[in-house]
């Protein structure tokens, strides 16, 4: 598991990320803006993306990494859809050790899903994916969970 005293200010560009999601001119740009925020500042992020709920189903909106073919994930399926229906941030140090794991690209080796909530509610989520095993801490989880609660009040 990476060292949680990786050297990065989470709280100063959790700013900007904050910023840019409240600054966006509309939901899809403060999607956008936070994949994008989150994939140029970690390294081991080889693939971020958030999916939306519509329905009984996640729904990719935007990413950043290789396309995935899982653009539809019924809720209760795969990490993404165990997250959204535990309502609950899910870590996998070794997706090939995980059966829920819907495999997207034969590199990943971890991943981490965090539920963008409003109450009890799953309006959507962050995926984030890394080549990395086991690349995920509780530096992450902090810092996804607050970018989650920033995005939430956007997906309402």
């Amino acid at each position: 598991m990476p060292d949680d005293t990786i050297v990065r200010d989470d709280t100063v560009w959790l700013a900007e990320i904050t910023r840019a999601v409240a600054d966006a001119p509309d939901n899809i740009a403060a999607m956008t803006a936070s994949v994008a925020l989150l994939k140029a500042r970690v390294a081991h992020y080889t693939w971020v993306g958030i999916y939306l709920l519509e329905g009984d189903e996640l729904v990719l909106g935007p990413y950043l990494g290789k396309p995935s073919p899982h653009t539809r994930i019924p809720v209760g399926q795969g990490i993404c859809g165990a997250a959204a229906s535990e309502q609950a941030t899910i870590i996998v140090d070794d997706v090939t050790s995980d059966a829920r794991y819907l495999a997207c690209s034969i590199e990943t080796r971890s991943e981490i899903v965090v539920p963008i909530m409003d109450g009890t509610r799953v309006l959507g989520e962050l995926d984030i994916d890394s080549d990395q095993p086991a690349a995920f801490g509780d530096a992450d989880r902090r810092l996804l969970e607050a970018v989650a609660g920033a995005l939430a009040p956007r997906l309402t």
